[in-house]
């Protein structure tokens, strides 16, 4: 990066775009005669030595009709992000462009840029109107001096206003220190305090963006733990607070809520390096976590799995409990998603992980007091799901966050072996018989046994399940004994499932 008092870019560094796209960016500001900067985080990035994949571009004339022609001329997308606002968005294949105009009545683009968030985002470079290039000597505007913060990766804000203005710039701010690793100037930190009550003014959507971008990054514990010590934390999450000052049993050394933020550390380090605890079994666990959003989902289940706690606290002869506090705290959960505008897929996943997360202890438990059976196994995958894998992560985190005196010995161990175990057992057994044909079907049963369609067919075939996996069953032949075996055992209460 080039030092903040020279102010000059090192290179042209639109030349790294496509030709087509500085062609049409070109060609659209020769029609409006418009000036055109690139502006906010693609600046950030090239001062940063990076290649920004999404560009803002500002310009001096309406931006949502600038949008719209360039999306006609790239023959991409055109997406309306604020019509009040003037910005607009076009996406063309891997790249995308937010164009907007001066804000809030600016006249000029350093006026713009004195009214932006933070100082790091208030840089801009001219382009030039002839082909969309760096205007020479690629001049960087920077009024707020954010070269400075962002060679000493600190966040300030340009004003004492931007809060007011936008107070989901308060959850920003942490957003930025999670990605940037970047530090909160005191003053700053000191205005967020102040302002933290503002946030209940903004969008849910909005908040749930930012919160979901922070869980994403690499430096989410950090940027949540700087959020809790500034309070903006607890308005956002209120069911949470609950869990401070919460004592727990002595396999613990903190109370609910410092539990919950410890094993969000210990899931990002998971996360990033599953083999630790899984040795050899890395590849399936980085497959598991490339799909989708399953990094982030893994952080809020380990954020929230004890969220349930101190609404289920007990407390006889000493003995502290929480009994059925998974599965209330995937019942509280829900809420908090729903209140946020989580989609239903995020809610699931997240509620399904909160609300098994105890099953592996108990049956590791068992696994060492008198073994598992396939049976068992098959339960547990079944419940599980596609999130297998994230539900012993989850396991490990919540184990590793736990350093109290009564914390039983080599639990993550435990666990990996509970884990090999499960999937032996899965790879050998269950997989063959969920994947493959069944051997007998409801028709079977309707032609065969003469059953009519009711609640008897899916425990007859659950059961028959369960005779396959545990190895009773075999064959077709086998099935129909197996059947009749059943049936004869539910005696004269078989009409009793039949509709």
């Amino acid at each position: 990066m080039k030092s903040s008092s020279l102010k000059i870019m090192d290179r042209n560094r639109m030349l790294e775009y496509p030709h087509g796209l500085r062609e049409c960016l070109a060609g659209v500001a020769a029609g409006l005669n418009a000036r055109m900067f690139v502006t906010g985080g693609a600046v950030r990035s090239w001062l940063s030595g990076g290649l920004a994949k999404d560009l803002d571009i500002t310009v001096d004339v309406d931006a949502i009709g600038f949008a719209r022609i360039l999306a006609s001329k790239l023959r991409g997308t055109f997406v309306m992000l604020d019509h009040e606002e003037g910005v607009a968005r076009v996406v063309r294949r891997d790249i995308t462009i937010d164009v907007s105009g001066f804000r809030e009545g600016a006249k000029n683009i350093t006026d713009d840029l004195c009214k932006r968030d933070f100082t790091i985002n208030a840089m801009a470079v001219a382009l030039d109107p002839a082909d969309a290039g760096l205007q020479p000597p690629f001049e960087i505007i920077d009024p707020t001096d954010g070269m400075h913060d962002l060679e000493k990766n600190i966040i300030r804000t340009t004003s004492s206003k931007p809060f007011k203005i936008d107070p989901l710039r308060l959850i920003r701010a942490y957003r930025f220190m999670a990605t940037l690793g970047a530090l909160l100037e005191s003053e700053t930190e000191e205005l967020i305090v102040e302002s933290r009550d503002l946030i209940r003014f903004s969008a849910p959507e909005r908040i749930s963006h930012e919160l979901h971008q922070i869980m994403e990054s690499s430096g989410a514990h950090r940027a949540l733990s700087a959020m809790v010590a500034s309070g903006l934390f607890f308005i956002l999450f209120p069911e949470l607070e609950k869990g401070v000052n919460q004592v727990q049993p002595i396999s613990h050394h903190l109370d609910v809520f410092g539990h919950s933020m410890a094993a969000l550390g210990e899931m990002e380090k998971l996360t990033c390096r599953p083999d630790m605890f899984f040795p050899g079994r890395g590849h399936e666990f980085k497959v598991y976590l490339e799909y989708g959003a399953r990094v982030r989902r893994l952080k809020w289940a380990a954020l929230f799995h004890d969220i349930g706690k101190p609404y289920t606290f007990m407390e006889r002869d000493g003995r502290i409990t929480f009994y059925g506090h998974d599965r209330a705290g995937a019942d509280r959960f829900v809420e908090i998603g729903r209140r946020l505008r989580w989609s239903r897929e995020e809610i699931r996943d997240i509620s399904l992980l909160i609300r098994l997360h105890m099953w592996l202890f108990h049956l590791n438990n068992a696994r060492l007091k008198t073994g598992i059976t396939s049976r068992a196994c098959l339960k547990l995958v079944k419940a599980a799901g596609q999130e297998l894998e994230g539900l012993f992560l989850l396991a490990i985190a919540d184990s590793l966050a736990c350093k109290g005196p009564g914390r039983p010995l080599e639990m993550e161990q435990g666990l990996f072996e509970l884990y090999e175990q499960v999937d032996q057992v899965n790879r050998e057994n269950i997989k063959p018989v969920l994947l493959g044909p069944r051997l007998l079907t409801g028709h079977d049963l309707k032609k065969v046994f003469n059953l009519k369609p009711g609640p008897l067919f899916g425990k007859i075939l659950s059961g028959l399940e369960k005779a396959r996996v545990s190895g009773q069953v075999q064959t077709r032949d086998e099935a129909f004994i197996w059947v009749e075996s059943f049936l004869a055992g539910q005696g004269g209460r078989i009409d009793s499932y039949q509709t």
